[in-house]
């Protein structure tokens, strides 16, 4: 094998080794960041929940104040 064979093949390997290490690092990157998006997510969702139920108390309040203040039907004629 010539020099210049060696020197191709050495030049091909270290530059298959640098795309893979730049790609896995680019991976790596990209989990984190699916991972931050994710509990973004779950906070968000949290944080509806709890307006979702807050809500249906005040729905729930409101109907027992319409209840107790609109006159019965009977009493409207």
């Amino acid at each position: 094998m010539s020099s210049d064979t060696r020197t191709l093949l050495a030049a091909i390997v270290g530059s298959t080794v640098a795309v893979t290490a730049v790609v896995a690092t680019l991976f790596a990157g990209l989990r984190g960041d699916i991972a931050e998006v994710r509990n973004d997510l779950r906070r968000l969702d949290d944080r509806l929940r709890a307006v979702e139920i807050e809500f249906g108390k005040v729905d729930q309040r409101l109907a027992t104040l319409e209840r107790l203040r609109l006159p019965a039907p009977d009493s409207a004629e």
